[in-house]
């Protein structure tokens, strides 16, 4: 018996991978985060199977189906949202697993910020502008961020953000942005990334609060901040398909 997380990724169903459907179609027992992931995601449990949705429920009675199917030798199919290794909340639950010598596996999936991305049509790392990303949330009515990991520090990078759970701190993340980014940097968000009613808001920090307030927009989005958001000239190609940069799978094309 194995409990498999499965991530479900960003609502769209269609972006569950492969091995993910596989395991879903497998497992007598499907527990999944109701709450982000549609009921779609799990239609293709066999029939008969154990299928519930775990958002009213609390870890202990999650665990307990756990345990329960281990004891009847089932195999458990967990799906969350995204990615399981971002704000998957499966720490604690593989600290269970672990104490009741329950195996399990991780089966990967599109996190929430690349699904983003798409909706947006760009790539978020530009050459000599952002090369990296940020992943980080609000803290709000959620566990405390570490004492480190404050927006500031982030921003002092320059680099992209992409922030979870702060919809309904846009104010305070203007607040906190602005000195280091500027008023006019470009924000994006993105509303249920992949689903049928996805929104795309587009501002800079000066204005995106009152774009989202125009909008109605009180949860379920992710917020994006960085110069990349809004340049789409004026920055180099990238040296990957570059001609005078050979490498291994492409020698130097010899010129007369």
């Amino acid at each position: 018996m194995t409990v498999y997380f499965i991530g479900a990724g960003p609502g769209d169903p269609e972006l569950l991978t492969l091995k993910g459907a596989r395991l879903i179609g497998h497992c007598p027992v499907c527990l999944y985060a109701g709450s982000l992931v549609p009921e779609e995601v799990v239609a293709g449990a066999p029939e008969g199977a154990r299928v519930m949705d775990t958002a009213p429920m609390t870890l202990e009675e999650t665990h307990a189906e756990i345990v329960a199917a281990h004891g009847r030798g089932e195999d458990v199919a967990r799906v969350h949202s995204g990615d399981p290794s971002l704000y998957g909340a499966i720490a604690e639950q593989i600290r269970r697993l672990k104490a009741d010598a329950i195996p399990y596996e991780i089966v990967p999936g599109v996190p929430a910020y690349t699904a983003a991305a798409a909706a947006l049509g760009q790539e978020l790392t530009i050459p000599e502008l952002a090369q990296s990303i940020v992943l980080t949330r609000m803290s709000m009515k959620s566990t405390a961020m570490p004492a480190g990991e404050t927006l500031e520090n982030f921003a002092a990078t320059g680099t992209t953000l992409a922030i979870h759970l702060g919809i309904r701190a846009l104010r305070d993340i203007e607040r906190r942005l602005t000195p280091f980014y500027g008023a006019d940097c470009p924000v994006a968000v993105v509303y249920r990334a992949s689903w049928p009613d996805q929104m795309v808001i587009r501002g800079t920090l000066a204005d995106i609060h009152g774009r989202v307030r125009e909008a109605k927009l009180t949860r379920t989005a992710l917020i994006l901040v960085g110069p990349a958001l809004g340049r789409e000239q004026g920055f180099p190609d990238s040296a990957l398909y570059d001609a005078a940069r050979p490498h291994v799978l492409r020698p130097r094309v010899k010129t007369d």
